[in-house]
């Protein structure tokens, strides 16, 4: 017989099996291939195929074979109707164990193939072609351009149906969905949210009805389908989602737990936290005595198992240890929140307490860390939450922080200058997901740290001993060069915006404090050549309003320590710095009607008001600055001139009621115009022209009145 029955001996039947290879190449007729075929895709099924094999029948038949298979309608006599359909599937099923063939333009495009059949009712004949399909999509997941290809061809929601559907081979899809969620989490929540918020549904209510160890499995689960705060906040089904999720945690949370219970619901509830907060924690009794266990239980793993650090045991605990710090980050918030919060005042003074202690054993952590482990992520974890603390909590630790400073200085800047490879930890992000939170920018979470501490002398000598100002000074070109590149993505800039807002606080917080530093140091004439370039650039734009302040500000208070530097002396960049220092500081008021009176008043800009609260400190330093810098540059007064502040400034104050302005804005409009008038004739003649000493005696500018007066 020309087809012979596939042979019991194992030789016999890769014989066999090369014979039907030989009469698939040469067939003559499509019965002939259907018969050869049969004895392969048998032999595939029973995974007798080694891949040699595999080859063979792949350069037999191709794809084109199997694709026939797929869209034939006619079924063989006296047989199933998927019949053809089955062959296809396990044929293709076979060449995707070949990654090669795997990522193949011809097995993409079956994908929505492959979602028909999940999608189709399984009766118990077709159990083997769901298989196939599974083994085919796993295969397909695992190339360069898989995961793209299996979201944009509907893959996620045909798995999620196929879960929820509970039928043959279910787990299957929520093991696929779970591995395309860790390399396409964004881009399957943008197309499928629907259907990933209902697989949630289905698995956070099996969490709160669970009883025995499948709780604790779910707890493992259900991180992969928790994604950032928009699906979980804005709809109702992702609402109660949480509400589920939360009554499950306290649940298990409030019963005695083992080790290895304990560990996936901490790590379950660092996820919601990264996803939305503290808002899935509700507000009353229940949910504050939840949130302070949550943290309680968090301080105390991290003291387990740093206090005493055994490298082995360490090692095993560092992805729980992470989640544990983005609840203690939260409990630093939450302790700090006086809007509506979910702690009452005791229970803040007491989680306080206990992450001070928490804290302290990350500080004795990071005491013992070896050069040689300065890439590993968790080090970067340690240091991010630390930074968090150092941000907000300055009295406590402080001498502990202060003989931690060598190392975090040394470790920001061995990452910035490497441009570390070290990757985060599942949830080492903490909180914030924002872009340029790369792994190397530790100094981007120890800013805010550094700023309360450049406040301080001995934190301040440190700091300056470490060089932190030169590589501050880098750092801030870098970040400079981030914000203005205009490949850059929006949801990067503003990290990178409020990195440069920090480091312009820190160096402001250095001027004041160390003059003779900033004198000396050429760091700071770096710093200046900088600044004086990038404002003209960023007062343009109004969305840059908080930055701009902070660089005209700091500009300022540092050309009155530099005036002696080259760049200072009426060059291009000096005066276009100057001229657009002038414009923020003289754009910052205006005259408008009262509602109470026919009288008008002097009020911050409309185009200021939404960031008066970030930069009203810095506008009344500039103002002092830029008073101070007039006697240094003779041709200051000439910019203020060509800025037309002075008739500005004469026509605002001449036409508000004088109780409109309080005493501080006085002062600082006084401290400018005296200086400018005594600085310039034709400055003075400006002012007289425009009523000066009227205005001046109404507003009780003695000091101006006095320069006016005299000739």
């Amino acid at each position: 017989p020309r087809f012979p029955t596939m042979a019991s001996d194992s030789g016999d039947r890769h014989a066999t099996l090369k014979r039907c290879l030989g009469v698939l190449r040469d067939a003559r007729n499509d019965s002939e291939q259907f018969a050869a075929l049969l004895l392969v895709t048998k032999a595939v099924r029973a995974g007798e195929v080694d891949a040699k094999t595999r080859r063979q029948i792949f350069d037999a038949i191709g794809f084109t074979f199997p694709t026939r298979l797929l869209t034939s309608r006619q079924p063989p006599a006296g047989c199933p109707p998927h019949t053809f359909r089955a062959l296809g599937l396990t044929l293709l099923a076979c060449f995707c164990t070949d990654p090669e063939l795997a990522g193949h333009s011809q097995i993409l495009n079956k994908i929505p193939t492959f979602n028909d059949v999940l999608l189709s009712p399984c009766d118990p004949d077709s159990t083997s072609m769901v298989d196939d399909v599974y083994q085919c999509l796993s295969a397909v997941l695992a190339t360069a351009k898989g995961p793209r290809e299996l979201v944009t061809k509907g893959a996620v929601s045909a798995l999620c149906q196929a879960y929820l559907n509970g039928g043959h081979g279910s787990d299957r899809a929520l093991t696929l969905l779970v591995g395309l969620l860790a390399v396409a989490e964004a881009k399957c929540w943008q197309r499928d949210a629907p259907q990933l918020l209902a697989v949630l549904s289905k698995l956070s209510g099996d969490f709160l009805k669970a009883e025995d160890m499948t709780k604790f499995d779910l707890c493992e689960l259900l991180p992969h389908f928790i994604p950032l705060s928009p699906p979980l906040t804005e709809s109702s089904q992702g609402s109660e989602c949480l509400c589920r999720l939360y009554k499950g945690l306290a649940d298990i949370l409030g019963s005695k737990l083992s080790q290895s219970q304990r560990d996936p619901a901490l790590k379950l509830a660092a996820s919601l936290v990264q996803a939305c907060g503290a808002e899935w924690i509700p507000a009353g009794s229940a949910g504050s005595k939840f949130l302070a266990l949550l943290v309680n239980l968090a301080c105390v793993e991290v003291r387990l198992t740093l206090e005493e650090p055994d490298p082995v045991e360490v090692e095993g605990k560092k992805e729980v240890v992470t989640a544990c710090y983005v609840l203690m980050e939260m409990g630093i918030q939450e302790c700090l929140r006086e809007e509506n919060p979910l702690l009452q005042t005791v229970q803040k003074m007491q989680l306080m307490r206990i992450m001070e202690e928490a804290f302290g054993a990350v500080i004795f952590y990071l005491r013992q860390v070896k050069q040689e482990d300065l890439q590993d992520p968790f080090i970067f974890a340690s240091v991010r939450v630390l930074g968090a603390w150092m941000a907000e909590e300055t009295s406590s630790l402080k001498q502990e922080i202060c003989e931690l400073l060598p190392f975090l200085v040394d470790y920001a800047r061995k990452l910035f200058k490497e441009g570390s490879p070290a990757v985060s930890l599942p949830q080492a992000e903490l909180v914030s997901t924002e872009g340029s939170a790369l792994p190397q920018d530790a100094l981007r979470f120890l800013l805010p740290g550094f700023c309360h501490l450049t406040a301080e002398d001995r934190p301040r000598d440190i700091l300056i001993s470490e060089g932190a100002p030169a590589l501050l000074c880098e750092y801030f070109l870098q970040q400079w060069e981030v914000l203005t590149s205009e490949s850059t993505a929006p949801a990067p800039l503003m990290s990178t915006e409020m990195s440069l807002q920090t480091t312009c606080g820190v160096f402001l917080n250095l001027v004041v404090t160390a003059p003779d530093l900033v004198r000396r140091d050429k760091t700071f004439s770096s710093l200046m050549d900088v600044l004086l370039k990038s404002l003209p650039l960023l007062l343009p734009q109004k969305h840059h309003l908080v930055l701009a302040a902070n660089v005209a500000t700091l500009g300022l208070m540092m050309a009155r320590i530099l005036a002696g530097s080259a760049a200072l002396q009426g060059t291009q960049s000096a005066k276009e710095f100057f001229g657009a220092a002038i414009r923020f500081l003289s754009q910052a008021h205006t005259a408008q009607a009262e509602p109470s009176s026919d009288s008008l008043a002097v009020a911050v800009s409309p185009a200021y008001v939404s960031a008066w609260g970030d930069i009203r400190e810095l506008w009344f330093l500039g103002m002092q600055a830029l008073a101070a810098c007039v006697p240094l540059f003779p041709w200051l007064p000439h910019a203020a001139l060509g800025a037309r502040w002075l008739p500005a400034l004469s026509q605002l104050l001449s036409r508000a009621a004088p109780a409109s302005l309080d005493s501080e804005l006085v002062t600082a409009f006084q401290a400018v115009l005296v200086e400018l008038a005594r600085a310039s004739q034709q400055c003075r003649d400006v002012i007289l022209s425009h009523h000066g000493m009227e205005w001046a005696n109404l507003y009780g500018m003695a000091a101006l009145e006095q320069c006016l007066a005299e000739q």
